[in-house]
Order: C-alpha cells, then structure tokens, then sequence
C-alpha cells in the first residue's frame, strides 16, 4: 500500500536541535510526513512544521543525534502522520507514536486516521450531561465530572497525581447503566516507575483489558512528546464517536508536553512568550482539550482529565493558567493537606467543575440534595479555614461556641469525607452519606444553603 510521493532529497543544509531544515523542494505541504535517512541506513520520523520559499523545516520525532548534513536523505511521503485505529488496541501497551511494545504482535488496523484529528462541529456538539462517578468523594460530591468533559487536575512536584489519576481510570462508571469506561492512558515524558505503576494498577485490577497505554519515557526523544497526546485522542475518537465506547483520556504529564514544545519554539528561533514559551501554546493546548465532548445523534463520549504539575505550585504559570481558560474548570491538589496525611489531598476551595451546576444539577441527574449538600459543605468549610487562620491570631478562648463548632467541622470534614482509602471505590450515596453526618454535627440553624425538606429528610439530630 503506498500512499507516499516518496519524492528523496539530499539536500539537508542545517541541523538545528531536533530539526533539519532541507532545501530545494518542491510540492511539500505542513504537516507531511518525512522519512529520515542517515548514513548507515537507519530510518526515523519526521513531519514538516514549516515550508516556503523552496525550504522545508522537518522536526525529527526520534532526534538529530548522529545525523550528519552530508549523508542525511529526507523522503517526503505525501501524507500527514496517521494511526492504525481498531478495537485490537485496547488491553495494548504502545509507545508514544502508537508504535507497540508489549510484545504482542502488530494489531490490524480497521482504518487510518490523520493523528491531528478533525474539529467537532460546534453545532453538532451534544451539552455534556451523564454523571460521572468516580468514586472520590471531593470529586462526585463537590466537583463532579460530567461525560464529555475536559476537567484537569492541577498538582506539584510530589503530589499523588499519578495515584488519583490510576483511581479514576480503574473507578469511573455512569450510575444506573453501570457501562465502564474504555480508558485511553497517555503518558507523556514520565519516567520509568511511573510508568510502570500505571501499567502495574490497570493489569492488577483487570482494567488493562478495556484500556490503551501510550508510554512516552523521559528518556525518550522529547519530540516524541508532541505526537503522544495527538495519537491517544485519534484512538479515543474513534472508539468513542464509530465504536460508542464511553472513553476516559488522562494525559500526563502536559507540563511535560509544554516544555516539549518551548523546546521546538526555541530551535526555530520563535520570539517567546511568557516565560520562554510559545506565543501560540493557548492555541496548540486548544487543539489537544477541545477534542474532548459528545457529538449528537452518537451514543459514545469522549472525556478528558489531562493532568500537570505547577512549576512551584505556581497556579498562575501559564501551563495551569492557560489550561483553566480553555477547560470547564480544575481539581487542585494541596500539599498542606499531603503532609496532613489525607489521601487524596484535593483543595475543593480552590477546585471547581463548571459544568456540574447545569450538567448535573439543574438536569437532576443525581440525588436532588446533591447541589445544596454541596453549596453548605463550600460555605462551611471555607468558615472553617478562614476561623483557623483567625484561631491563631486571637486562640481558641477568643471564639464563640458556633466558631469552635465550625472548627470541628473542618477537622471532621478532611479526616472522614476528603480522606479516603486509595482502593476505597464510594458512590454517590455514601459520599453524599458521610456529607450529612458531618454537616449534622452543625446546629441546624447554620445549613443556610439547604432546602428546608432536604434538612428534615437527611438531618441528623444528636441525642
């Protein structure tokens, strides 16, 4: 089968990082694809990323080293970089171009899809609205994830991301049709126990069988970093919108994929933006977190919880800053709570699901005292916060008994309904279960954010 011009040249004038640039072509697009030969014979990967005035800069996804400009040949191929799409491809563990590397034999691709994928229609765009229930009370409870959503998690160096994101993938079901998802696992620039957990977690609990890794290592070429995203949502669309797969993308880590891409910015000698990375990264993100939604008319859905690491827990950095803008909101994880010793240590005051009002809510797509139970455990817990910082100006002996009340509640609040086991998998009813216990620890007076016949069906009252 070839679809390739193969037209070669040998005119390879400058190597520059992970580019050559190739002069003297002709009938070259963007994006085509490149094969890249060296002296002894050696083949690797390349797509054009910029062409004109009889040149052609090809970025080299396996690397420059070795290359010389005498020996170096470039074939153009014709076509943009595609992925053998199929079925087969779940229960595989692939590298980041989608190439296998578990041993298995070549999967049969059904058919090829061009890896920079084609944009939904806006108008053909379902609303996301099923709830998703992962199993993580600070999650379903207070930031709940809706299919066909984009909903990040933003972390710090050390952080257990990498473990909630595992939770999530072996958890996520849609309550009342118990389907489980398909997980699409891209791991972009992680090193090697981190992927080896990832692979270890999915085997162990069986989940393996419904999902797909893509493993790009640290030690890989980081340019590889930049196809990785790309080729795991061209497999999670087509299992999502052909096969009617209900489909969980986690991409980790895109803080990794960023410096991937200030890494080409910087060789082609871009002005910088922010901090040294592209002007255009907003644009290239969008590209990646808008391929996640619900198309009408088809049953599958595609959701994505990408997840990165804040340089210096900065959440202003423009990884996280850019990311909150284009997503429908984000889990941030605390490292306060960590060294409290509360698994997992997610700060709901500073974590949000934008969809989960109209998604969720408003659709009464879960239990009818889920929105209130979740606007009183925010307005409670944020005086709870605020009443601690005030505890250590003024001490405990300066605060009105309801004060010391909502500092229990705060204390109760992370111990019983943050704090969970890592294999401890909660529906939506103990979640909402452990939330009224410790909202009844409050006098009833206080639970100014709950319809009256929600208080007298679910209240506790002691003694």
């Amino acid at each position: 089968m070839s679809r390739s011009s193969g037209v070669e040249y040998s005119t390879v004038r400058e190597i520059r990082g992970p580019l050559i640039i190739v002069d003297n072509v002709s009938g070259v697009s963007y994006d085509e694809l490149v094969e890249v030969e060296t002296g002894l014979g050696e083949r690797r990967t390349g797509r054009v990323i910029e062409v004109g005035e009889g040149k052609a800069v090809v970025q080299v996804f396996e690397g420059t080293q070795g290359l010389s400009i005498s020996e170096t040949r470039a074939r153009f191929l014709g076509r943009t970089m595609e992925l053998g799409v199929s079925e087969d491809l779940l229960g595989r563990v692939l590298d980041g171009l989608g190439r296998p590397i578990d041993g298995l034999p070549e999967p049969v691709a059904e058919e090829y899809r061009d890896v920079n994928g084609e944009p939904i229609n806006p108008n053909e765009r379902e609303y996301p609205s099923d709830f998703i229930q992962t199993g993580v009370s600070a999650i379903d409870g207070m930031n709940s994830l809706v299919r066909g959503q984009k909903l990040p998690i933003f972390s710090g160096a050390g952080l257990p991301h990498n473990m909630l994101a595992a939770q999530i993938a072996r958890q996520a079901t849609v309550p009342g049709k118990e389907e489980e998802f398909a997980v699409i696992f891209a791991a972009i620039g992680v090193q090697n126990d981190e992927a080896r957990f990832f692979r270890r977690s999915l085997e162990e609990t069986g989940a393996i069988t419904r999902s797909t890794l893509f493993l790009n290592l640290a030690d890989d070429p980081a340019i590889e970093r930049l196809i990785t995203p790309r080729a795991a949502l061209t497999l999670a669309e087509y299992l999502a919108f052909e096969k009617d797969y209900h489909v969980l993308v986690i991409l980790t880590d895109m803080t990794n994929y960023c410096e991937a891409l200030r890494e080409v910015s910087a060789a082609r000698e871009e002005v910088p933006g922010r901090k040294g990375y592209p002007g255009y990264m907003y644009t290239d993100l969008a590209t990646i977190y808008e391929r996640a939604g619900r198309i009408k008319g088809k049953r599958g859905s595609l959701t994505q919880m990408p997840i990165l690491s804040m340089p210096s827990d900065d959440i202003t950095h423009p990884i996280p800053d850019l990311t909150g803008y284009i997503t429908e909101g984000q889990i941030v994880l605390s490292r306060d709570l960590y060294r409290k010793g509360i698994y997992p240590p997610i700060n709901v005051l500073m974590s949000l699901s934008r969809l989960m009002g109209p998604g969720i809510i408003a659709e009464k797509r879960t239990r009818p005292d889920h929105g209130d139970v979740s606007n009183q455990l925010y307005a409670s817990y944020s005086r709870a916060v605020q009443l601690r910082a005030l505890s250590e100006i003024v001490g405990k002996a300066g605060l009105s008994e309801i004060d010391l009340k909502y500092l229990e509640f705060g204390d109760l609040f992370e111990q019983r309904f943050l704090k969970q086991g890592y294999e401890e998998n909660r529906s939506l009813d103990r979640t909402l279960e452990i939330a009224w216990d410790i909202l009844s620890t409050l006098p009833e007076t206080e639970l100014t954010k709950i319809k009256e016949e929600h208080i007298k069906k679910y209240y506790r009252k002691s003694g």
